[in-house]
């Protein structure tokens, strides 16, 4: 199971993910693009077409536990653990990948500002640690 969007085909006419993994059908069946294949598209729904011709359906599911998912490697999951089922109203965009969620720069500036304010609070600890102990000198000479 994968999240990779971007497809191409092998020498063997198969749909693969660029590792060259096979993209499968909703009936689990590897889906063949013919060799005299022109313009191929990708509907809303997943289905493929090739010259105003449909050629299969990608087969787009989801899992009952997705926090059971084992990731394997990048967008590869192995979903064994939990049960797979078709997705209802999948909306596929051709032409886009899915993107990060996450903003990388923002997320190194967040983590600068959390340590200084981590080396300020711990500063102010010492300080107060420094303050404890000369009173309690002071107290017990």
């Amino acid at each position: 199971m994968t999240r990779a969007g971007n497809f191409a085909v092998s020498p063997e006419g198969d749909l693969v993910t660029l590792d060259g993994r096979r993209v499968l059908d909703a009936g689990g069946a590897p889906i063949f693009i013919p060799t005299d294949a022109t313009d191929i598209s990708a509907g809303p729904d997943g289905t493929l077409s090739a010259g105003g011709q449909p050629i299969g359906q990608l087969g787009i599911m989801t899992v009952e536990n997705p926090l059971e998912l084992v990731r394997q490697d990048g967008v590869l999951f192995d979903p064994s653990n939990t049960e797979t089922i078709p997705a209802e109203n999948p909306k596929i965009v051709q032409g886009f990948v899915e993107g990060s969620n996450v903003d990388p720069v923002g997320q190194i500036a967040r983590m600068i500002q959390i340590q200084r304010a981590y080396e300020l609070g711990q500063s102010f600890l010492e300080a107060d640690d420094e303050r404890v102990r000369a009173a309690i000198k002071t107290f017990v000479k």
